[in-house]
């Protein structure tokens, strides 16, 4: 019970850095992406052709992903620089697609749709991560640090900017702000520390596949910040808490069918997110009813 407790725990945070990092284009910058598994991707993939062909330095592993998925990251800022709403939503879509096709063809590199397998625990300083305890309070502080990262910038002038830019594009020119700089500092900041949660799922599962990296995964990422609260320094952390907590919850439902379960799930995840967009539009943490709203 325990160690199934820890997984969920070590799975918590990860998808916590997820929705935190994602949060920051779209909750703060307005920017709604759907590739944001492909940045997860990436880090994950970086961290383990590094581990399984160099080394299995943690801070090697980590800083590689979060470049690498940063420097990546360009793919999506260029559209957003020049598009905006559901045009900007189209163009992730497709690099989104575009990425789950590199993972599962470039053979060589990812190992197809078989995947890469045996990773090691990351090493630091000499210290192994082998045990699920350290893992867990290895990925604990690293969801600790990402939210003061993610503090430190909406709370400064750079998120001021990018809530300006948010709220109005040409106001937020006209006052002086760099906005094609600021979106693609933004959009890279985001994909890095997504890159860094992909090198935890890397170091912790031991083995990846394009299957963790669909359209579902950025679909549950949003789903996570909507439900929490979008522009929340804490809602993403909350969706996160609930979104995973619900699938272990549903199993100790008697009446439920085994079998049903995942369809269950995606239902329970619409009708969520539906109830709140008419009824708290501001997530859980966001605060805004729909009375306030109007």
């Amino acid at each position: 019970m325990i160690a199934y407790l820890q997984n969920i725990a070590v799975l918590f945070c990860i998808n916590g850095i997820l929705a935190l990092t994602l949060n920051f284009i779209m909750g703060y910058a307005g920017i709604f992406s759907l590739a944001h598994a492909v940045f997860f991707g990436v880090g994950a993939y970086a961290t383990a052709y590094i581990a399984l062909n160099f080394s299995d330095s943690l801070l090697l592993c980590l800083f590689a992903s979060a470049m690498i998925s940063a420097v990546l990251s360009m793919a999506l800022a260029l559209p957003a620089l020049r598009v905006r709403g559901e045009y900007f939503v189209a163009a992730s879509l497709g690099l989104q697609v575009i990425g789950v096709t590199i993972f599962s063809e470039w053979k060589s590199v990812t190992g197809g749709l078989g995947g890469m397998i045996g990773i090691p625990r990351p090493n630091l300083f000499g210290y192994v991560f082998n045990s699920d305890t350290a893992f867990l309070a290895l990925a604990l502080v690293i969801l600790l640090m990402v939210l003061a990262i993610t503090a430190l910038l909406v709370r400064g002038s750079f998120g001021r900017s990018l809530m300006a830019i948010r709220d109005s594009e040409s106001a937020a020119q006209t006052y002086g702000k760099h906005v094609n700089a600021v979106k693609t500092l933004s959009v890279a900041v985001s994909a890095g520390l997504a890159g860094v949660a992909g090198s935890l799922y890397a170091f912790y599962m031991s083995f990846i596949n394009p299957e963790s990296f669909m359209l579902e995964m950025s679909i549950l990422l949003m789903a996570m910040v909507i439900i929490g609260g979008t522009g929340t320094l804490f809602g993403p952390i909350v969706g996160a808490a609930l979104l995973m907590s619900l699938p272990a919850a549903l199993t100790y439902l008697p009446f439920l069918p085994p079998s049903e379960l995942g369809t269950i799930q995606q239902i329970i995840y619409g009708l969520a997110m539906v109830l709140l967009m008419m009824f708290r539009p501001g997530g859980l943490v966001g605060g805004r009813t729909k009375g306030k709203a109007a």
